[in-house]
């Protein structure tokens, strides 16, 4: 009698868990949450951070239990001209030690590489020399033989490695498929569904998520989502990667990032329901690091933006819009746009 008390119990809570009531209130223990906000939010600044800033992000990170902190680029230093930008963009191990020191707590750092922008056989050491725990690649579709060698010589070096294959809502589906048949050949532990101009409706996420997941579940990888919010569908992208499957979420202290920026990490973490992450240290960082700058940097949702987003072009003209001393005319921007 015990044991079929057991059985039937156990039966119970096999379905309890498999029941939409329990999927909304539970958590899945295997994503992983990586915070951008320097490196992407570094795009409005030109990667110039005080150290300060980026000290109260990294703390914030390790108190909040956050995975990856990607604290900026690998790129190449030739021909570049001295103050242009911050350290962020070119950082060094140096430049990394300075700020996460003996890294006390668990979160690990990540930078970013753009294919062809940086000499990675010479920029990327050997992990055993690094500060560095993973290395992203981020990479347009016609880059995907560099990104390939990247993503080898990084795992080769002792990194973890993922591929962020860049402006998807661009790319026809024949060669996307192409693409991910490709990278979930490669050594990259995940590929990224990237929403580069905020343009896809949570429709086209669920439909790319599922496609990136038949790839590369097949080959034993993950999928993740970077979400831009042109069209204030960000968090909304977000959560729908995460029911579709998608396991490496990318998301910014008060959504910090290029243009109309990212995924709000606040809102992330309060989503989650992971006992593991921790929202009052976030809301800590937003509110004495990262708020104060706002008019300064400018960045979220306005209308330049969302018409970039509209039109899935690139945010570089709402950028230059927003940029000028006097206040433009949106209509006449909006006609520029449509004749592009």
């Amino acid at each position: 009698m015990k044991n079929q008390d057991k059985a039937v119990k156990k039966s119970a809570a096999a379905k309890a868990k498999d029941s939409p009531t329990s999927r909304w209130i539970s958590y899945r223990p295997d994503i992983k949450v990586l915070d951008c906000t320097i490196r992407d939010g570094g795009l409005m600044n030109n990667h110039q951070f005080d150290d300060k800033v980026v000290k109260a992000v990294y703390a914030a990170c390790v108190e909040a239990g956050i995975d990856y902190m990607e604290i900026g680029y690998k790129g190449s230093r030739k021909n570049i001209t001295p103050g242009e930008y911050g350290a962020w963009k070119y950082c060094t191990e140096d430049d990394i030690r300075r700020i996460v020191g003996d890294k006390p707590g668990k979160t690990k750092i990540s930078v970013m590489a753009d294919a062809e922008r940086c000499d990675y056989h010479e920029d990327i050491l050997p992990k055993d020399q690094s500060a560095i725990d993973m290395v992203r690649v981020a990479t347009y579709i016609s880059q995907i033989p560099t990104a390939l060698d990247m993503v080898k010589d990084a795992h080769d070096k002792g990194y973890e490695t993922c591929v962020n294959l860049m402006s998807v809502s661009t790319v026809p589906e024949r060669e996307l498929d192409e693409a991910l048949d490709l990278l979930a050949g490669s050594e990259a532990q995940a590929i990224y569904l990237v929403d580069s101009f905020g343009a896809l409706y949570s429709e086209q996420v669920h439909y790319l998520i599922r496609k990136y997941l038949h790839y590369a579940r097949a080959a034993g990888k993950e999928v993740g989502i970077h979400a831009h919010n042109n069209l204030q569908l960000a968090f909304a992208n977000t959560i729908e990667g995460i029911v579709m499957g998608a396991n490496y979420l990318d998301a910014t202290m008060a959504g910090l990032g290029r243009g109309a920026g990212n995924c709000p990490m606040e809102l992330l973490i309060g989503f989650l329901h992971n006992p593991k992450y921790h929202l009052r240290p976030v809301l800590t960082c937003v509110q004495e690091a990262i708020e104060p700058q706002r008019k300064a940097l400018g960045w979220g949702f306005d209308l330049p933006y969302m018409l970039c987003g509209f039109l899935n072009q690139h945010p570089r003209a709402a950028i230059k819009f927003n940029a000028a001393k006097e206040p433009g005319d949106i209509v006449k921007f909006f006609d520029t746009l449509e004749e592009a």
